[in-house]
């Protein structure tokens, strides 16, 4: 304390000093601050021509084709701005299907003779780059040998720059110009839906609208846990996961960490998380503890959804390089430790038009009520018709762990409505005629409160597919997922949707329409009301009630990807121009590669730590028990070890059974590794080799709740959990 307390003094001094702008200062102007890396609309508008903004800008929101001396104007700007900034160097920012960001730099400098250099950027280098495409997953679309790839700048997400680097958001193709890429079919479908939901509002006759856009919000869950003990367990370091640990005395039972208050080092961690997005231009809302220990959730304002995908990219990136300035590491993995909940990511979807509205608002007019029931039927019926994909899109062996869990929404797909839009719904279905219940005042008992008004309905924090006022929210996404596949599905199916009720709206006269209008909404809603369920989604009952149904329940990733190429998904698919038929076979072969793979590692990384580590420790700690059963009776013979011998008895068996299941997991793991097919292959991860890994732990569990953590090589979990 004697140290800590004058420093606080300092600290207090130093807050009060008027410090000139520029310098430290520890009031940050947060509205100058945001988005100050990022080459944002203002910055366009100030640093190009008039012409050449307004041709940008009609790319931006038309999607029309940009010029490349537009390009080269907004090159020379672009390096202009980003070299006031400190950059020195450029790359074409994509995402490849590794699940992560790639970026492949260039600096700014060009030799002019005598030793000389200047600083430039053209359209060309904007518009197109060239990284080797041949070690990224192609799914077999191209021999390792054909290495050319392209970038493509992608005008609607804004460049901004990351340490020292100049990062321009691409797609990313194969030379004949297959999607190698997770934004290239994101931006597909964002067209396809908007091509679709422009027809139908035309026929509606909402004739102003030109384009409508999805928006999406992703809530980021994430643990923090001391860098130092991090990396003393090699599973959390190859795995992303703990393979093994027995629960700390205290987990999450209490329940007082959710929304408890921030501790200092955690405070301060998010802090400078907050700063370091807000620079970036990505809107950090909310922070808060989340419900197991040592985890916790960062909530974004929505943005459009390719943004939002860029954006969410970012901030996973951005959480680990901010947690190692603190000491501290980010775990992204669905689930870290076991016996606590894991984490997700809710994907908080909805539709706006060009001219403003949400197409997911109610309304107050009988027009915009029609409006928001025809868009919420296509939705109802598309997620019927394709809840195979949707659980598909959250498919993966880390987000395996949380589904059905009771931390999470089951694999069973269903959508909650709530109170109000069901009455809506059951309205329509029998025709009657629906009141909007008045407002209620919420009463809490205490007068001193302030009075307000309380929602139409509550929350369904158990329905993967929920309504929550003006938007949806996907609630199954894994935290470490990119956002993008789940949008991509959601996008399709709906514009899939929205295209038959434009077939069938097409040729009704104005005078019909409504009634037409009216029949189309009962018929969809009244086939599909099957996907529809308000209830307990954790519920043994909905598990049963939803096979009387109808529903798929797609228990883990092997049996979600064998849905991905159904007939059905690969004719969505190629007729709205998403993905074709090529595309999807070689998206279907990474993600089972992908979960192979990761499954392999998990087993490799325990088949290590239980042969180099725990087996040392725990045959160390029997020999130290067997030692001290000895000694007592040789000090006396009448001294009772009947605790010690029972101790040693127990040791010996969970030793034996490790043995015995490491051996089993050794030979497992060749075995998968000879498989040429990579379902059958899938499957025998998931069927064998995880229940070899899951017996094992529970032995090395319980033999390590017996061993003092002096004969341990690694942190246990309650040093893990309780130590940030």
């Amino acid at each position: 304390m004697y140290i800590e307390a004058p420093f606080l003094i300092l600290l207090s001094i130093i807050k009060n000093l008027r410090i000139p702008k520029g310098e430290f200062n520890m009031n940050k102007n947060i509205p100058e601050l945001y988005g100050s890396l990022v080459f944002n609309d203002q910055i366009m508008k100030n640093k190009l021509p008039k012409d050449v903004y307004k041709a940008l800008r009609k790319t931006i929101e038309n999607g029309t084709h940009l010029e490349l001396e537009v390009a080269n104007s907004v090159a020379v700007a672009m390096k202009e701005w980003a070299v006031e900034n400190g950059a020195t160097h450029f790359t074409h920012w994509f995402q490849p299907m590794t699940g992560i960001t790639a970026e492949k730099h260039d600096s700014f400098i060009t030799p002019i003779g005598d030793g000389q250099i200047i600083m430039e950027f053209s359209g060309k280098e904007l518009v197109k780059g060239e990284p080797d495409a041949s070690s990224f997953p192609s799914g077999g679309l191209r021999a390792t040998f054909e290495a050319r790839g392209y970038t493509a700048w992608d005008p609607t997400s804004p460049a901004f720059i990351k340490e020292h680097t100049l990062c321009i958001p691409t797609a990313f193709c194969s030379y004949s110009g297959e999607a190698l890429d997770k934004k290239t079919p994101l931006l597909r479908s964002m067209e396809a839906i908007s091509k679709e939901a422009v027809k139908v509002l035309h026929l509606l006759g909402y004739e102003d609208v030109t384009r409508v856009t999805t928006t999406v919000g992703p809530e980021q869950e994430y643990f923090l846990v001391d860098k130092d003990l991090y990396k003393k367990r090699k599973d959390l370091i190859f795995c992303g996961r703990t393979l093994f640990g027995a629960m700390a005395p205290k987990g999450q039972e209490m329940e007082d960490h959710y929304f408890g208050a921030l501790r200092p080092r955690v405070s301060a961690y998010m802090q400078d998380l907050d700063e370091e997005l807000w620079k970036l231009g990505i809107p950090a809302k909310t922070k808060h503890n989340e419900v197991a220990p040592a985890q916790h959730e960062l909530a974004p304002v929505f943005s459009t959804t390719n943004i939002a995908v860029d954006h969410n990219q970012l901030t996973m990136e951005v959480m680990k390089k901010v947690a190692e300035k603190h000491g501290l590491v980010c775990l992204l993995h669905e689930k870290p430790f076991e016996g606590i909940n894991g984490s997700g990511k809710h994907n908080n979807w909805s539709l706006t038009t060009n001219t403003g509205e949400n197409l997911l608002d109610i309304g107050k007019t009988r027009a915009k009520t029609t409006r928001f029931l025809v868009f919420l039927a296509a939705i109802i019926e598309a997620i019927d018709n394709y809840a195979d994909l949707m659980r598909m899109s959250a498919a993966s062996a880390g987000n395996d762990h949380r589904l059905g869990a009771n931390e999470a929404p089951p694999a069973i797909v269903s959508m909650f409505l709530g109170d109000e839009i069901s009455a809506i719904v059951n309205a329509v279905l029998h025709d009657e005629y629906f009141n909007k219940p008045a407002s209620i005042q919420m009463e809490t008992g205490a007068h001193v409160l302030p009075h307000f008004m309380k929602d139409t309905t509550d929350r369904n924090r158990t329905s993967p597919f929920a309504f929550t006022g003006n938007k949806f929210e996907f609630r199954m996404l894994g935290s470490s997922a990119s956002v993008a596949g789940p949008n991509v599905i959601l996008n399709t199916a709906v514009a899939e949707s929205l295209s038959h009720f434009a077939e069938k709206l097409s040729d009704v006269s104005a005078e019909e329409m409504d009634n037409a209008v009216h029949a189309l909404i009962k018929e969809t809603i009244s086939a599909h009301q099957r996907i529809i369920f308000n209830g307990n989604n954790y519920s043994e009952e909905w598990v049963k009630e939803a096979e009387k149904r109808g529903l798929f329940n797609l228990r883990s990733t092997p049996e979600a990807l064998r849905e991905f190429v159904s007939d059905k998904n690969v004719a969505l698919f190629t007729k709205h121009h998403i993905l074709t038929k090529e595309e999807l076979f070689s998206r279907y072969e990474i993600h089972l590669e992908n979960y192979g793979k990761t499954i392999h590692i998990e087993a490799k990384t325990m088949l290590q730590i239980m042969s180099r580590d725990f087996l040392p420790s725990l045959m160390k700690y029997m020999r130290t028990v067997s030692e001290e059963i000895c000694q007592k009776k040789s000090a006396c013979a009448d001294i009772s070890t009947a605790c010690e011998e029972k101790l040693l008895k127990d040791l010996t068996a969970y030793y034996e059974t490790i043995t015995e299941y490491n051996t089993k997991l050794d030979e497992a793991t060749k075995t998968a590794e000879s498989m040429t097919d990579m379902l059958e292959q899938g499957f025998y991860y998931h069927d064998t080799i995880l229940s070899i890994m899951d017996t094992m732990r529970e032995s090395v569990d319980a033999a390590e709740a017996l061993i003092p953590d002096d004969y341990l090589s690694y942190p246990t979990y309650d040093k893990l959990l309780f130590s940030v």
